[in-house]
């Protein structure tokens, strides 16, 4: 019941994410010069992320991209409630779908932080939701035998998920802190 349940929660926190992002996109793109509501310092900077190249990489805004692929996760976790069994193809392209999502928050946060010198609030929250969806969905496909027999190892995966994706968080946090380092002191 865990598992659905999840993939619903995140699915639902990664749209919203998009979603707002997208509203944000909208309102800038109507008026170029407006601050968006996730503008708090040059470090936390919406604005700055969503009018970069990276931030159409396909040639339209990332956050339709978003709102696409969070709606996936989302429709599994009701059908699983509602009794449905799915083939082993079916994880293994559901899996191969949230690895694609987890290198692409990768990239984004890569770009956001090194590159761009921002980061967006609604990006954040996107990745926080990507990052769980990734490790539970690996687990779980590898538990239940749809990537060979690595049933044991899947067990531990999906066991364990949540420490993967806090360890997951923790190595992205001490990146942020350790890149913006010099604007955190001039906080205290």
């Amino acid at each position: 019941m865990l598992f659905p349940i999840a993939l619903i929660s995140m699915g639902v926190m990664g749209w919203i994410a998009s979603f707002g992002l997208t509203l944000e996109r909208l309102h800038v793109a109507e008026n170029p010069d407006a601050s968006t509501s996730c503008d708090i310092s040059p470090i936390l900077s919406c604005k700055s992320v969503m009018l970069s190249e990276q931030a159409a990489l396909l040639g339209f805004p990332n956050p339709l991209i978003g709102l696409a692929a969070f709606f996936a996760p989302i429709l599994v976790g009701m059908a699983i409630l509602a009794g449905a069994k799915f083939a082993p193809w079916f994880w293994r392209l559901f899996l191969l779908g949230h690895l694609f999502g987890l290198g692409f928050a990768i990239w984004l946060f890569t770009q956001s932080a090194y590159v761009i010198g921002s980061l967006c609030i609604y990006c954040m929250v996107a990745w926080a939701a990507t990052i769980p969806l990734f490790w539970m969905i690996l687990g779980r496909t590898m538990r239940d035998g749809n990537l060979g027999n690595k049933e044991k190892l899947g067990e531990f995966v999906y066991s364990w998920s949540w420490v993967f994706t806090l360890m997951t968080y923790l190595v992205l946090i001490v990146l942020i802190l350790i890149q913006f380092w010099d604007y955190w002191i001039t906080l205290i």
